[in-house]
Formats: C-alpha cells, sequence, structure tokens
C-alpha cells in the first residue's frame, strides 16, 4: 500500500482527501500544524475510516522538522500538498505571513524530497488567473495579475514549480 503524504491533511480538502485516499486503497500519513484545523478532526477521520491515520503536528516551515519526519517515514511515495494560509482579506492585511508561510513550505517540501522518486500534487487556486475576462474560468485562461498576496504566492509557488520540473530538481509534479 502507497504511503501518500497529505500537508494539511487535517483542513477541509484535505481530511476529505485522506478518506478517499483510504478508499482507493492509499496509506495516508498527515501532517498539519492545526493553524487551520482542529484536533477533533483527526477523531472524526479515525471514527469514518475505523483507525487513527498517521499524523505529525508540525510547521513544514520547520525544515528539521521536515527533515526529522522524512526520517520517521522514510517510504512516502506521493505528496498531495493543501497546507497553505488561504484567506485572501487576512493576506492583505498580513502579506508577509502568507508569503513566508505559503512559500516556505513548498521550498521546504521540494528541498528535501528533491531527487527522490515523489509524485508531488501541489493545490492551486483560480485566483492565479487573477481577474477572468469570462466566467467560468478554465484553465486555458491567461494567468493576469494577482488581485492578493494569497493569489500572489500562488501564482510565484506555480512558476517555482515550473523551474523545479524544467531544472530536474521536483519530477511526476501534477
Amino acid at each position: 500500500m502507497a504511503k501518500i503524504l497529505v500537508t494539511g491533511g487535517l483542513g477541509y480538502i484535505g481530511s476529505h482527501t485522506v478518506v478517499e485516499l483510504i478508499n482507493a486503497g492509499y496509506e495516508p500519513v498527515i501532517v498539519d500544524d492545526l493553524s487551520n484545523s482542529q484536533p477533533k478532526i483527526l477523531d472524526q477521520l479515525s471514527k469514518i475510516i475505523g483507525f487513527k491515520p498517521a499524523f505529525y503536528r508540525f510547521d513544514l516551515c520547520d525544515e528539521q522538522k521536515l527533515i526529522e519526519f522524512t526520517k520517521a517515514e522514510p517510504d512516502i511515495e506521493g505528496i498531495i500538498h493543501f497546507a497553505a494560509f488561504k484567506a485572501v482579506g487576512e493576506s492583505v492585511q498580513k502579506p508577509l505571513k502568507y508569503y513566508h508561510n505559503n512559500l516556505t513550505s513548498l521550498l521546504n517540501l521540494l528541498s528535501v524530497y528533491s531527487g527522490k522518486s515523489v509524485d508531488f500534487v501541489f493545490s492551486s487556486s483560480c485566483t492565479v488567473y487573477g481577474q477572468p475576462d469570462e466566467l467560468p474560468v478554465t484553465e486555458n485562461e491567461p494567468i493576469k495579475p494577482a488581485q492578493s498576496p494569497y493569489g500572489n504566492t500562488k501564482q510565484i509557488a506555480e512558476e517555482i514549480l515550473k523551474d523545479a520540473i524544467t531544472s530536474g530538481d521536483a519530477k511526476n509534479v501534477i
């Protein structure tokens, strides 16, 4: 059974993803700092799936903790990266908080897993398209300037991932 790291795995989307991974035969391993979630979600997940999934509480911006995690869980085959601050309004009020968290966590993951054969799914956002010309927005829309620091972190993250793929630092990124 393949182990999949789900960052932000106790958040709304992350916790639902954990359930679906189990239903599909994977073994999710959750990392969450609980800044956008609550410990009771782990108990609720346990009731739904019938067991307590592996859970590590730490901030992905702490590279040393992430390195320790990789030693404790050396056989991770995939990463689904949901861990990010996501409130557009707050990002306008506290832009450095968003740049630090959203970009440092991504950079740490890419750095620590560089050169390893690990599939990587990045959770982006429609905000990368800025103010779209048409609704609904499709992936064929041109990318325009971000309307918030949050949106800008997602645009920058996509550029980082493109560069990491081109350089060979990251493989199998979706």
